[in-house]
C-alpha cells in the first residue's frame, strides 16, 4: 500500500495537480517585490503649472522691508529695498546681493530685483517674521540653474510650515515663476524662469538641491558687491 501511495503522488505531481513548493516561494517573493514597488515614492516629480491657476491681478507693491538671515553664511541683514520716494535703494540692494553671494566661491552678482520684491511680499504676509536664506546665487552651479543666473532663492521661515509658504508663493505667480518644495530639507525654492519659459512646479524628496548642506564662504574669494552703495 505504501508503494501504491508513492506512485499515486508521483502521478499527481507530474500531471500538475500538485504544485512544487519552490514555485510557491517564488510567487510569494514576486508578490512582496510588487508590494514594495507599489509603495515607492519618486525622489523628484515636476510639471508645468496650470495656466488657469496663475495670478491675473497685478501684484501689490510690498513694504520693501526684508529681514534676512543667510544660514549658509551665518550673517544677517535688515533693510528696505525702497527709498522714501518709492524707487529702489541701491545701497540696500547691494547689501542683499552680498548676502546672496555664492557660499562656495564668494562671488557676488546683482540679484534680480523682482526676486527681492517677492521676498518682501512673503515677509509681509507672514507678519514680518525673519526669513532664512538657505541658498541664493551659486556661481559653481550648472548654467541651466536659475541660481547660477542670480534669479532664484531657497528659503524657509522656522516658525512657518513650508506648505504654507509654498501655497502663498503660488499666489504671487503672474507667469514665468518656478516653485519647488523640499520636504526632506524643509525649504521652498522660488525663481524667475528664463524668458519665454512657462511657470513650473516640483517636489523634491532627495534631501539635497544646493540648499541642504551648510557651507562657509571662502573669505579670500569674496568679491566686491555687484551694486555699489550710493549716497
Amino acid at each position: 500500500m505504501r508503494r501504491i501511495g508513492v506512485v499515486v503522488a508521483a502521478v499527481l505531481f507530474c500531471t500538475g495537480v500538485v504544485e512544487a513548493t519552490p514555485q510557491k516561494t517564488q510567487s510569494n517573493a514576486a508578490t512582496s517585490k510588487a508590494s514594495k514597488a507599489k509603495h515607492h515614492v519618486a525622489a523628484f516629480s515636476g510639471h508645468n503649472a496650470n495656466k488657469a491657476t496663475l495670478r491675473t491681478d497685478p501684484l501689490d507693491k510690498p513694504s520693501g522691508h526684508i529681514s534676512l538671515r543667510a544660514e549658509n553664511l551665518g550673517e544677517e541683514v535688515d533693510v528696505n529695498i525702497y527709498k522714501s520716494d518709492g524707487s529702489f535703494d541701491e545701497g540696500s540692494l547691494a547689501k542683499l546681493d552680498d548676502m546672496f553671494r555664492c557660499a562656495k566661491t564668494g562671488e557676488v552678482r546683482a540679484v534680480r530685483r523682482e526676486l527681492y520684491e517677492q521676498l518682501s511680499r512673503i515677509e509681509d504676509h507672514f507678519d514680518g517674521k525673519q526669513i532664512y536664506l538657505v541658498s541664493g546665487f551659486r556661481f559653481a552651479e550648472r548654467n541651466s540653474s536659475r541660481h547660477y543666473h542670480a534669479s532664484a532663492m531657497d528659503i524657509r521661515i522656522p516658525s512657518v510650515s513650508i506648505n504654507e509658504m509654498y501655497k502663498f508663493a503660488e499666489t504671487l505667480d503672474v507667469g514665468g515663476m518656478g516653485l519647488g518644495i523640499y520636504p526632506t530639507s524643509q525649504f521652498i525654492h522660488v525663481d524667475f524662469r528664463a524668458p519665454g519659459e512657462p511657470s513650473y512646479r516640483w517636489t523634491d524628496y532627495s534631501g539635497h538641491g544646493g540648499g541642504g548642506h551648510k557651507t562657509k564662504a571662502k573669505p579670500s574669494g569674496h568679491t566686491q558687491p555687484a551694486r555699489k552703495p550710493t549716497s
